[in-house]
């Protein structure tokens, strides 16, 4: 058997977060868009803190010999590297460039006396409010840091010289975290934590401040339902809720500090916490760099040049969207072309006399979802409404249950998953009844049901009347119904045209790597194209292997985690690995087979990861339309030739810019070939 060799799944996603640091570091990117790659970078970062660097830390990654994880000192090397590099950028150019445009952003500087006075009508009117202040002292309990949560350490000296230490909340949930103040011509743009530094006299009236330091907590963010709690929806959401409580007090895995924090103060804090195990990481001045997403300036020459959803031509006067779907498949993506089909499809379903039964999955929902608030009301206009809900989305179990509680006071049938199997699956279902013909619409994406998310997610969405493909999409919902753990002999389904995680997706997608292994042995045209978030799966990455090995052309797009290794001889070198980053985040699954020039291609939510695999329901579906097939393989090339945003990735974990003589975008290309299209089809209807 051969021996392959796969990068790590971490280090793969740390070099995914460098390119969106590059993102941050390109000079042709506005410059307030930089500050939002910024914010960004800081989110992920967060995350990884929060959901990997536990794994990283736990005993069984240690290597036996020697007590250490090679790949937790790496990765601890690999984010120094980056947070250095953040720092330089902030403080040697996006600090600069604003300052040139009359914009001083206060960043570990002194407050201009200009502007002290609106600053301490902010601090007494707006932040006292939620000031809340902690002494430290290694005989005092009762003091737990919060996850995520900002403090200020307040260095005191009273009068005989005997120092102490106290914590103050920096309340950045309640409060902007950054503030504007206008002055005359100049713009000035200050940090929350500057505003309670600079008014810490009040609180502290009779003893000098000797320093002030900032500190940040990351926790484990991961939960355990406990197995006897999925017997009853009931217990369920009450053990998810009690879970969420609890993800603030998780273990320590990080402790951020600024830097030139006396060390004896830096070891009482780390004792008066308890955070002895947690990672001890020196950052910049300030924390919490997500917050940048919320800068309050918007000067529209400093961002993205508007991209108005394009309108889409599937709305008719003349005739419903039901209508047009059962003429021929349609295709929506988004954020390129509006929204307004698929809130369309679920208020046709909620309102249409013809409806008779719903069944949806949802995953991520909006915070005022309308697609909920139109299964509501067709369960108040009598139909039959199901609604697979996914409690244990990573951040959204919260808003997944408000929605779940809502939707069961309406009358929707709420189905959950169980403990060991997520429904990750995007897709729709309606049942229709017509002079007593029944029949079936559908909806199958790549992204979730979700209006908010649809303004800058890449994603792809069919809407389909193929009665064969939703006939099986029904005996999936009939078992996702059962709330099984995996699917036993008694619940095997023959899908012949949906590609099913836990019944056929792995299998399936071998079979059609496998054909272009066999075309190309046979001296046939064979090639596959593959665009997705994740890649990790190893059994499938093996197939990929061997398809180089055969001689099989294969391009790879993911986005994020890919531990396929490209470009090693005798392993993969017929495989190339590209990333896109750019204004929108690259989300679509798309799957390309050449097939002796019989193209098939596939769309859907599953990425290449174990838990997709092995851990999820997700549903792939083919593209049978030609017009579609040839749109989205038009897409794909467009982003395969992509010489702006496009990076490829080599056997060194390293993104290096794509060269071409060309100067082609793939997102601004696509729009314009949307709307060429919008343009095209309105010629066609008017003529």
């Amino acid at each position: 058997m051969t021996e392959y060799t796969f990068f790590n799944r971490d280090l793969s996603w740390l070099s995914f977060n460098e390119r969106v640091l590059m993102e941050a570091e390109n000079e042709q990117v506005p410059l307030l868009e930089r500050i939002r790659f910024l914010s960004i970078y800081s989110s992920n970062l967060d995350e990884f803190y929060r959901v990997r660097m536990p794994v990283l830390m736990a005993i069984d990654n240690f290597d036996e010999s020697t007590g250490l994880n090679n790949n937790y000192y790496k990765a601890q090397f690999l984010i120094n590297q980056q947070q250095q590099r953040f720092g330089h950028l902030l403080a040697n150019h996006l600090l600069p460039a604003l300052k040139a445009k009359d914009i001083h952003w206060l960043y570990n500087e002194a407050i201009p006396e200009s502007i002290t006075d609106e600053l301490s009508r902010i601090f007494f009117n707006e932040v006292l409010a939620y000031i809340r202040l902690f002494s430290v002292a290694k005989d005092e309990d009762g003091f737990f840091a919060e996850n995520n949560r900002l403090y200020q350490a307040v260095i005191l000296s009273d009068a005989a010289g005997i120092e102490r230490l106290e914590l103050i909340t920096i309340p950045s949930d309640a409060l902007p975290r950054l503030y504007a103040v206008n002055k005359e011509d100049q713009k000035y743009v200050v940090f929350l934590d500057d505003i309670i530094r600079n008014n810490l006299s009040y609180l502290f009236p009779a003893e000098e401040i000797k320093g002030v330091f900032n500190i940040k907590i990351t926790r484990n963010a991961e939960m355990n339902i406990k197995e006897e709690t999925e017997d009853l929806d009931e217990d369920i959401t009450v053990a998810l809720e009690k879970e969420l409580k609890k993800r603030d007090l998780g273990t320590a895995t990080r402790f951020l500090c600024q830097p030139g924090i006396p060390l004896r103060y830096l070891y009482k804090i780390i004792y008066a916490l308890n955070l002895a195990n947690s990672s001890v990481v020196e950052g910049g001045y300030y924390h919490n760099m997500k917050d940048l997403s919320d800068f309050p300036l918007h000067e529209a020459e400093l961002n993205y040049p508007k991209w108005p959803a394009l309108p889409n031509l599937l709305l008719k006067k003349e005739e419903t969207l039901f209508e047009q779907i059962f003429k021929r498949d349609l295709m929506v993506h988004v954020p390129y072309q509006n929204y307004d089909p698929i809130l369309r499809f679920f208020n046709e379903a909620a309102n249409d006399s013809f409806t008779e039964e719903i069944y949806v999955t949802l995953y991520r929902v909006a915070d005022n979802s309308r697609i909920v608030n139109a299964l509501m009301t067709a369960a108040k206009n009598g139909k039959k409404v199901s609604v697979m809900v996914e409690l244990k989305a990573r951040f959204d179990e919260a808003n997944n249950i408000k929605w779940a509680s809502r939707m069961k006071a309406a009358g929707v049938k709420i189905i959950y998953s169980n403990k060991e199997l997520k429904v990750h699956a995007k897709v729709a279902l309606v049942k229709r009844t017509v002079r007593d013909q029944s029949h079936y619409l559908g909806l199958l994406a790549t992204g979730n049901l979700n209006e908010s998310t649809a303004r800058f997610y890449t994603d792809h969405i069919l809407l389909t009347a193929n009665q064969a493909m939703l006939g099986e999409l029904k005996l999936l919902f009939g078992f996702l119904s059962k709330k099984k753990k995996k699917p036993q002999l008694e619940d095997a389904i023959n899908f012949e045209h949906l590609l099913v995680a836990q019944f056929n997706l792995q299998q399936k997608f071998i079979a059609l790597v496998d054909r272009e292994i066999s075309n190309a042995k046979k001296g046939l045209p064979s090639g596959i194209v593959i665009k997705m978030n994740n890649l990790e799966e190893r059994i499938l990455i093996s197939r990929l292997y061997e398809a180089s090995a055969a001689g099989v052309k294969i391009q790879l797009i993911v986005r994020s985690v890919c531990c396929l290794i490209p470009g090693i001889e005798g392993q993969s070198e017929n495989i190339t690995v590209k990333r896109i980053v750019d204004r929108y985040l690259e989300h679509g699954r798309i799957f390309l087979f050449h097939n002796n020039g019989a193209e098939e291609v596939y769309m859907g939510s599953a990425d290449w990861m174990n838990r997709n695999i092995y851990g999820r329901i997700e549903v792939c579906f083919p593209i049978y339309d030609q017009e579609l097939k040839i749109r989205l393989i038009e897409i794909l090339n467009l982003q395969l030739n992509d010489t702006v945003q496009a990076v490829e990735l080599n056997e060194e974990l390293q993104n290096n810019y794509c060269a071409g003589e060309v100067k082609i975008r793939s997102q601004q290309a696509i729009y314009s070939f949307l709307k060429e299209t919008t343009a095209h089809t309105i010629e066609l209807n008017a003529s």
